[in-house]
């Protein structure tokens, strides 16, 4: 083999591919360290783990298309056409999934700002239910009756969020009606009864009873107690139980809406 021919062409190339390979190698393992770093620094910045994840493996991309590129410039290869063939793609990409980037954004925003969080009780985008796990691109949420319901990011941060856990209390909010004929001092004394001999609510704030409308068929009493939030249902469903069965007991009525059937009788000619 001519000596010549190895020496311009075979060892320069096998030289080129060398130093290629030591690039690749060694950028990987730079590329590693500093996005160990940066996740590091990002934890001790108690950054949500779900983003620090996230921007761990957007760095790791960029830094191994950095080590990419170079490896294949030490080839020789022009890296400039690649360069503006991956901007291409890129925004080609971008243009695509503009929905998917705006459940990103929206989801970056969630989790930095924090409106809720896993376990709350939320209702948004016309769902409400717990939310189970909140992610980069939608946030899955259980109603209810037991049902998994997959809300897009974007369609919850663009809406009004209603959190029902963010606070330790709640007001439950409720409205009994009695006949215009019947005790209204005897009436109101019962409401308390039933709601202050319930030691889920609270006295501080102090539960309201008070007449609040007299309405077309009935004289209308507001009942607004404060519990712990994990107990608004239960105190709801069971004030509304007790109030009917005592009320019965003391003859005072509920009134509701009722209608008269009147019938002629015409005399045929």
């Amino acid at each position: 083999m001519d000596l010549s021919f190895i020496d311009v062409y075979v060892l320069p190339w096998a030289i080129n591919i060398a130093l290629a390979a030591a690039i690749f190698i060694v950028g990987r393992m730079v590329a590693k360290v500093l996005v160990n770093l940066l996740g590091k620094a990002l934890r001790k910045s108690k950054m949500e783990e779900i983003l620090v994840n996230f921007i761990s493996s957007i760095a790791n991309i960029l830094l191994l298309l950095v080590v990419i590129v170079a490896s294949l410039d030490q080839l020789g290869v022009d890296t400039t056409s690649l360069i503006a063939l991956v901007g291409a793609a890129g925004l080609a990409v971008g243009l695509a999934l503009q929905g998917s980037l705006q459940n990103f954004a929206a989801g970056v925003m969630l989790i930095v700002f924090r409106p809720f969080k896993e376990g709350d009780f939320i209702e948004a985008a016309g769902v409400a239910g717990v939310v189970e796990h909140i992610s980069i691109f939608n946030t899955i949420m259980r109603t209810g009756d037991n049902k998994e319901v997959i809300v897009p990011n974007g369609n919850i941060y663009s809406g009004v969020i209603t959190n029902y856990s963010a606070r330790d209390t709640r007001r439950v909010d409720m409205v009994f009606g009695i006949g215009y004929g019947d005790d209204l001092k005897k009436a109101k004394a019962l409401l308390e009864e039933i709601v202050t001999s319930d030691e889920r609510v609270l006295q501080d704030p102090a539960p309201v009873i008070a007449v609040s409308e007299l309405a077309d068929s009935s004289v209308n009493f507001v009942v607004r107690p404060w519990v712990k939030s994990a107990d608004f249902w239960a105190v709801k469903f069971d004030t509304t139980e007790s109030v009917k069965l005592r009320f019965d007991e003391e003859g005072i009525s509920i009134p509701f809406p009722q209608m008269d059937i009147h019938q002629y009788k015409h005399d045929s000619e």
